[in-house]
């Protein structure tokens, strides 16, 4: 019976993971029909990844368009709760992605283990944020004239990530996080060299109660993905962390014809540090909204 069932086990071939992009809340090819190969450190073939067209860049578009306005109404305190399921959800699956950041970036498996663990940390984090920067950043305003004065602040829109190219994993979600925890929608464009962490990510928020379209991953060439993104009118705002200074360069010029606000690339030693609010404050406008004070009564007071 016990060879029987070794030569059965010898005989199984493996089920090679297929991956997709993420847009929308499902999972399409890429709409060209191209993939890429995708190697380890050592050159070692681990899948074919879907290589992205500026048809799936305007598909990405229109879906974050779509779902901007029920995440950015959403209240702040649900976004958090919903960030936090994003990291309840990788816990369970952080077997997975130790593995795939191993191998995309060439670590042992401890090393790669803190950096899964340290991005899981990175989700909650922002959770935590999410009902707070509202406090840190808005209040009442000082003016000279019978009026409130009050400031808060409020999500740009639709916002066009390129993911850094050395942390395929902690990396990515440290610049995602901080776009969709301020309630802005997203367009990921994945490390193009390590792109499985990130499509994988992609599974995870699908069931972790993020509506579809909020986020969205693109995997392919940068700078073929990137260029219909920075030019593209509904896109309102840029963040450049994955691109060399020519291209950084190449895009911001594009981006200047809507006006989109630009996060220009920043060296980064360490993507494990405590990141600070910098990222979450790129991306918000500040809206002051005035209103007159009235008396109340013959004492003269007023409200």
């Amino acid at each position: 019976m016990s060879d029987k069932t070794d030569k059965t086990e010898q005989q199984r071939l493996s089920v090679f993971k297929t991956y997709k992009l993420y847009v929308g809340g499902k999972f399409p090819r890429s709409e060209s029909g191209r993939v890429y190969e995708v190697t380890d450190a050592k050159g070692k073939w681990l899948a074919n990844a879907p290589q992205s067209s500026r048809k799936d860049a305007r598909d990405a578009v229109v879906a974050a368009r779509k779902a901007f306005g029920g995440w950015s109404g959403a209240t702040a305190y649900n976004r958090g709760q919903i960030l936090y399921r994003v990291a309840e959800m990788l816990e369970g699956r952080k077997g997975q992605f130790v593995h795939e950041v191993a191998e995309a970036e060439g670590l042992s498996k401890s090393r790669a283990a803190d950096q899964v663990e340290a991005t899981i940390d990175r989700w909650v984090w922002y959770a935590g944020w999410t009902d707070k920067i509202a406090q840190v950043l808005g209040g009442g305003n000082p003016v000279a004239g019978p009026y409130f004065n009050l400031s808060s602040p409020e999500p740009t829109g639709v916002v066009a990530v390129l993911a850094p190219q050395e942390s395929s994993f902690l990396g990515l979600v440290s610049v995602l996080a901080p776009v969709i925890a301020t309630g802005n929608t997203a367009i990921v464009i994945a490390s193009e060299r390590s792109p499985l962490p990130a499509l994988s990510l992609g599974e995870v928020l699908a069931t972790s109660d993020v509506p579809g379209g909020v986020v969205n991953v693109l995997s392919g060439r940068t700078a073929e993905i990137a260029a219909p993104l920075a030019s593209h009118q509904d896109v309102n705002a840029i963040d450049l962390a994955g691109a060399d200074d020519v291209l950084a360069k190449e895009l911001e010029i594009a981006a200047a014809d809507n006006l989109k606000r630009v996060l220009r690339p920043q060296p980064v030693d360490d993507w494990s540090a405590t990141p600070g609010i910098d990222r979450m404050t790129a991306f918000l406008e500040t809206k002051t909204v005035w209103h007159p004070t009235g008396s109340l009564g013959a004492s003269g007071s007023s409200y």
